[in-house]
């Protein structure tokens, strides 16, 4: 079925449409995914030959990089979920598919994704992979930020790709500073940067946790 004459089919044979191509993209990017360990490892392995995730040959994504990588590495062991979260989440009987767009030099990223993975490995029904958003950039089209291919990217489905969401690329909290500088200073300065990954560290991860709770419907 080709898209020109996909208008004069009923609405539920556009649907199946849709889930077949959304099903088609998430299979082909999950056989180039990384669980979340060996995503750290590729990270890591990267940056011992002075390299980064991003095919551009660039100093400062590699210093990024070096930089998230620390990140992750103190949130992966400093991260605390309180008994009530442990519990909602553990509840979750329903198989759930979560496959984030990512890249080792987002900052966003590397503060959002230790966390979301201390979520998923309370509960074996939430199957957590990650892709590099450069080598999927159909499946990051299909969930552009106001037009922009904003990481990291939480894609959401359940089995048969029927229930698909997403959240993305920061905590509610962090998105709504983003926006207000946004409106009263054109775009985002390397000091609002700085800023903003100062609010992560203070904030530890309770906003992305909050968030969370409330993408799983808990």
């Amino acid at each position: 079925m080709s898209h020109k004459n996909l208008n004069q089919y009923p609405t539920f044979v556009k649907q199946i449409h849709n889930i077949y191509n959304m099903k088609t993209l998430l299979t082909k990017s999950l056989k180039n995914s990384y669980t979340y360990t060996e995503y750290r490892v590729l990270v890591e392995n990267l940056l011992a030959d002075k390299k980064s995730t991003s095919k551009e040959d660039s100093e400062d994504l590699v210093n990024y990089s070096k930089l998230n990588h620390s990140r992750m590495k103190r949130l992966d062991k400093t991260i605390k979920l309180s008994d009530e979260i442990i519990e909602k989440v553990e509840s979750i009987t329903t198989p759930i598919q979560w496959i984030v767009l990512s890249e080792g030099w987002c900052g966003d990223a590397a503060q959002n994704l230790p966390i979301i993975n201390k979520i998923a490995e309370l509960n074996k029904n939430i199957s957590f992979k990650i892709v590099l958003r450069d080598e999927h950039t159909d499946l990051m089209d299909s969930f552009l930020t106001n037009g922009g291919r904003s990481i990291p990217k939480l894609i959401q489905s359940n089995n048969d790709y029927s229930i698909i969401k997403s959240w993305g690329p920061r905590p509610t909290v962090a998105t709504k500073m983003v926006t207000d500088f946004k409106s009263k200073n054109g775009s985002i300065t390397p000091e609002f940067k700085k800023d903003l990954q100062l609010w992560y560290n203070k904030d530890k991860g309770l906003s992305m946790i909050d968030d969370l709770l409330s993408f799983l419907g808990l």
